[in-house]
């Protein structure tokens, strides 16, 4: 691995514990303007600090990012569909390495969407976001997209999402946590990040679901809702932090959750 790729990962995962907290915040792209992210920059600005990675698309990095920020961000490059379209699985290539490079990303990040009408376009995608990564030493981050179909988290269908993605040369990959979720870390060779998924009932949950993941296998999360969407996310991602970074346990997550959220009020 080049060394400006493995200096770009290394920005992103944090070499001290080998784990990172990222912050999803490219929702919008097939949502549009999803609760609490309507206005990016007020949501962004208050947590940003707390992420060792945020994810964006290149518009919402160019209107709602301090361009001052320390923080790497790692680009949302793929998209063309939308919540109500026929398929959030049609997707293509939007923006290009030159202006990836323009805009001084860590990493660069797309949909797979296995299984799917659209497998083929969205594996090409990625194979040739490697080939072009590879040439310019910036790491890509396959996510192993579902669309509306959530019922396929398990792990059978996650391991064979994961393995592809890392075989055709995704240097990390983002996936959902699922039960067996330790297969789908043994059957993939490289770096494996969690998705938080949809908004959790609790907060409880959310803790939970980052410590079973970090203790399972992955590296770290890529969270959005269940950190934005909370009343208080300033505490949130900070408790979230704590598990990846400090081997937290979840009763010492919401303990620091509550002193947090109470100082901030």
């Amino acid at each position: 691995m080049d060394w400006g790729l493995q200096n770009r990962l290394a920005r992103i995962i944090k070499p001290e514990t080998g784990h990172t907290v990222m912050l999803a915040v490219d929702h919008g792209y097939f949502l549009g303007p999803t609760s609490k992210l309507e206005n990016p920059r007020a949501t962004i600005a208050p947590i940003i600090q707390y992420a060792d990675a945020l994810m964006p698309t290149r518009g919402v990095l160019r209107t709602s990012v301090d361009p001052k920020t320390q923080t790497p961000i790692v680009l949302r490059v793929s998209g063309g569909t939308s919540i109500i379209g026929p398929s959030l699985a049609d997707e293509s290539i939007t923006t290009t390495f030159e202006e990836a490079i323009r805009l001084n990303v860590a990493a660069v990040a797309l949909s797979i969407f296995v299984g799917t009408d659209y497998e083929h376009n969205t594996l090409m995608n990625l194979a040739d976001l490697v080939n072009e990564g590879e040439t310019y030493g910036i790491p890509v981050l396959a996510v192993t997209a579902v669309g509306k179909e959530l019922g396929k988290r398990d792990a059978r269908f996650l391991s064979l999402s994961c393995r592809i993605a890392a075989e055709l040369g995704a240097h990390f990959v983002k996936t959902y946590y699922c039960e067996e979720f330790e297969k789908v870390v043994g059957g993939c060779p490289v770096p494996v990040v969690i998705a938080g998924g949809p908004k959790l009932d609790t907060m409880s949950d959310v803790f939970q679901l980052a410590y079973d993941a970090i203790n399972r296998g992955a590296i770290g999360v890529d969270m959005g809702r269940n950190i934005w969407q909370s009343e208080h996310p300033v505490a949130a991602i900070q408790a979230v932090r704590a598990i990846v970074h400090e081997k937290a346990t979840v009763t010492k997550a919401l303990e620091l959750f509550d002193d947090l959220k109470a100082t901030r009020n």
